[in-house]
């Protein structure tokens, strides 16, 4: 992320550490089903709610059903390198204002 001009945050891999990360958090890559179980959605959800673009990279895409409210989408794992700078890069053009181009795999969910 740096190399496109943003900091990480660092790795949320619980319910905790994404609430401990959330209130700085501009753009947020999210699995659905975290150390502390599926709880990735939840997280999701407040922090789109809280203005932050969200997107979903996991390899259980049918845990999010038909989206969860106010994210951008959905890419399967595993993913490489290029499509994850792809994706990056998309949230932060989606967070612009600017129109997005997805790789094949991006799947934008109903929000």
């Amino acid at each position: 992320m740096t190399a496109l001009g943003d900091d990480m945050m660092g790795i949320a891999a619980n319910l905790q550490d994404a609430i401990n990360y959330a209130q700085d958090c501009k753009i947020a890559l999210f699995d659905a089903q975290l150390q502390d179980g599926i709880t990735g959605t939840t997280i999701g959800a407040a922090l789109a709610q809280s203005g932050a673009t969200v997107l979903f990279m996991t390899a259980n895409p049918d845990l999010l059903g038909e989206g969860v409210p106010g994210t951008l989408g959905v890419i399967s794992k595993p993913i490489f390198d290029l499509e994850l700078v792809a994706v990056i890069q998309i949230a932060a053009d989606f967070r612009s204002g600017a129109d997005v181009f997805a790789p094949e795999r991006f799947n934008r969910l109903a929000s």
